[in-house]
């Protein structure tokens, strides 16, 4: 019988005991927390610098305390993953936001169209420069500084915002370049 499930990338996906100690006991412990691995996990670890250097700047910005709650964090990623076409991280991190938000609407409503989703006023200001800095960070101005501060957002909010944005438009490419697929477990969670 011939194994039909789809790759998980393009790129050669390594074997977990040919991975280092250090990215392998990573894995092992999300595997341990979620119950599956995620396949972002996997497909990096083709490269282990590049993992590593992945992985800390993204916990660096995602799982820092501060003015933006961790939903928040989410909602920027599915937004703008949605304007890169980027459907591993729209639906991965759609299952986080629905989980942190503790919401079953609101990862489909944000990434569809954010505008019209069930969030405050605040988070649109929010969704609205981090779009700007997704698909057009070259016309960022004062005035954008502006809206985020009449939001009650800091200069180190736009900051973390911006670099969010800025981030994950890097993932988007490299999972859409990578034919990332998103695990079929991530459809499910946080729905109900």
């Amino acid at each position: 019988m011939t194994d039909t499930a789809p790759r998980v990338s393009r790129f050669p996906v390594p074997e977990l005991a040919d991975m280092p100690d250090d990215i392998r006991e990573r894995i092992l412990a999300v595997q341990e927390k979620s119950g599956f691995i995620p396949n972002v996990f996997l497909v990096l670890a083709h490269r282990p610098d590049e993992f590593r250097a992945f992985f800390a700047y993204h916990d660096a910005l995602m799982d820092k305390p501060g003015n933006l709650t961790k939903a928040e964090r989410e909602m920027i990623v599915v937004a703008t993953s949605n304007l890169n076409q980027c459907q591993y991280c729209v639906i991965a991190h759609g299952a986080i936001l629905r989980i942190r938000a503790k919401d079953p609407l609101i990862a489909d409503q944000v990434a569809v169209n954010y505008r019209k989703a069930d969030i405050t006023d605040r988070q649109k200001a929010m969704l609205d420069f981090a779009v700007k800095v997704s698909q057009e960070a070259y016309a960022v101005g004062e005035a954008d500084l502006e809206t985020l501060k009449a939001h009650g957002f800091s200069e180190e909010d736009a900051w973390d915002i911006a670099a969010i944005s800025a981030f994950f438009g890097m993932s988007n490419r490299l999972a859409n370049v990578t034919n990332m697929r998103p695990n079929d477990e991530f459809y499910a969670l946080g729905r109900g």
